[in-house]
């Protein structure tokens, strides 16, 4: 699909790169730990008052989700009081906030509640940003833009592996801080998303933002008119009543299958400890040089997903992603039940780890990890889709917390290749039930995917 660059895909595409802006800097700050946890438990590297233990590093990584499955409930009623844009401003404050923080902690306990603070406005930004890329983006283009979360993602991970381990813990808050502030300027210059809005009676402005973003004011009277339907058929309807709704449910089924399966693979459990694993291996390999690796290509398989989109299917991308993801957790437990640590690790088994990881890290970024942002904003209508998106953003954070938080314990338990094989078995479970259970959203419109979901046309079953 050859991409016509015209004036309207231009500001499409400005106001979606702009936005997330800031993902890239949640990016840095999700994988802060893989380099900045080995510092901070290395006696000669700490700033604080004494080495962190893993179960303290286990809280430094995992504390915030779990405060972020509270709050972000709260963050579905600011999205739609406040709306998209000023939402991804009042997570700038704390963001930045707590970068300046972390420069000046001494005791473990500040690191923790830094972390936790910074990755509580990080989870929220990523139910922001789909909803604000989905409403600005035309149907043919929702595919291309709604995955640039995961490229900008990806490429804040990629700064933070290739810079994190080579400079002091210091030097890297103070290149957080810089990133943080510079990043969130452009922000104040976005248009809003004209479903907010409409939804706030500003119909002329959502007429003007629309027309300015399709090119055509015919179409952006369309647009306007789907937005109508969509609310005269939802009017009056509380948050109760949606969690009434069959079709509502259906669709928070099916996100809470994307959002949640996509963690309980295990990649971000992995992710957080990147640098922690490589050093386990005791492989020839230098886990410094392994990350920054692995990082990029995390960010090559975030771009490979947009030409993915334009090609294939989106459920047939997930199922193949899953598999690849799948196959690289197989390498992983295979590598650990083989290659006891006190023995010297030669040959092809010295880079099975690595290449192992390359696999999981290259499917899960060029498939499930990029689509489940726009996916799941696509399986609700407007005035659902704030709302649905948050309560599948919970689960996502309950399960990010639950692998995060006890991974080392698993591990302990179990040991590194069961665990490993577990996750394998994961994404078995998640492909079959994604092949089952979702509907195609490809160049569909919101309402076309409702129907596909079994929408009908009376009362509030139907949104």
């Amino acid at each position: 699909m050859k991409l016509q660059l015209s004036p309207e895909i231009i500001r499409q595409y400005s106001s979606v790169i702009i936005v997330n802006l800031s993902v890239l800097t949640t990016g840095m700050s999700l994988s802060w730990s893989s380099p900045m946890l080995v510092k901070l438990a290395d006696p000669s590297q700490t700033q604080l008052s004494r080495p962190i233990t893993f179960n303290e590093g286990s809280w430094i990584v995992s504390l915030g989700y779990l405060i972020s499955t509270f709050s972000n409930v709260i963050g579905s009623f600011l999205l739609d009081k406040i709306g998209r844009k000023y939402c991804v401003l009042a997570c700038a404050v704390p963001k930045l906030s707590m970068a300046i923080f972390l420069i000046f902690v001494t005791e473990v306990w500040m690191v923790i509640f830094a972390r936790a603070i910074m990755l509580l406005n990080d989870c929220f930004l990523f139910c922001v940003v789909p909803v604000y890329a989905a409403e600005i983006a035309s149907i043919t283009q929702r595919g291309s833009l709604g995955t640039l979360l995961q490229l900008f993602s990806s490429l804040g991970v990629v700064i933070t592996l290739s810079v994190g381990p080579f400079v002091t813990y210091r030097i890297y808050s103070y290149i957080l801080v810089a990133t943080v502030a510079i990043t969130t300027i452009p922000v104040f210059f976005l248009p809003e998303s004209p479903f907010f809005q409409f939804s706030k009676g500003k119909t002329d402005e959502a007429l003007k933002t629309l027309t300015k973003i399709r090119g055509s004011r015919t179409q952006a009277k369309l647009e306007l008119d789907d937005y109508e339907k969509s609310a005269e058929k939802s009017i009056k309807i509380s948050k109760v009543e949606l969690l009434k709704n069959k079709t509502f449910l259906k669709s928070l089924l099916l996100c809470f299958l994307l959002f949640g399966g996509s963690q309980i693979v295990g990649f971000n459990a992995v992710s957080f400890y990147l640098q922690t694993i490589l050093i386990s291996t005791r492989t020839n390999v230098a886990p410094e040089v392994a990350s920054v690796i692995i990082g990029i290509i995390q960010m090559v398989g975030s771009l490979s997903v947009t030409l993915l989109t334009a090609i294939f299917e989106r459920k047939c991308i997930l199922i193949v992603s899953l598999t690849g993801v799948f196959i690289g957790m197989i390498g992983l437990g295979v590598f650990f039940q083989l290659c006891a640590p006190e023995f010297n690790v030669t040959g092809f088994m010295n880079y099975l780890p690595i290449i192992s990881l390359i696999f999981v890290v290259y499917c899960y970024s060029a498939g499930i990890g990029s689509l489940i942002w726009p996916i799941g904003a696509e399986l609700f209508e407007g005035p659902s889709r704030a709302f649905g998106t948050t309560l599948g953003l919970v689960v996502c954070q309950l399960t990010i917390f639950a692998t995060a938080k006890y991974l080392l314990d698993m591990t302990t338990a179990l040991g590194p290749a069961s665990t490993y094989w577990f996750f394998s078995g994961m994404c078995v479970i998640v492909a079959i039930l994604i092949a089952i259970f979702l509907p195609e959203t490809k160049d569909k419109t919101f309402s076309e995917i409702q129907d596909s979901l079994g929408k009908t046309e009376k009362g509030v079953s139907s949104l």
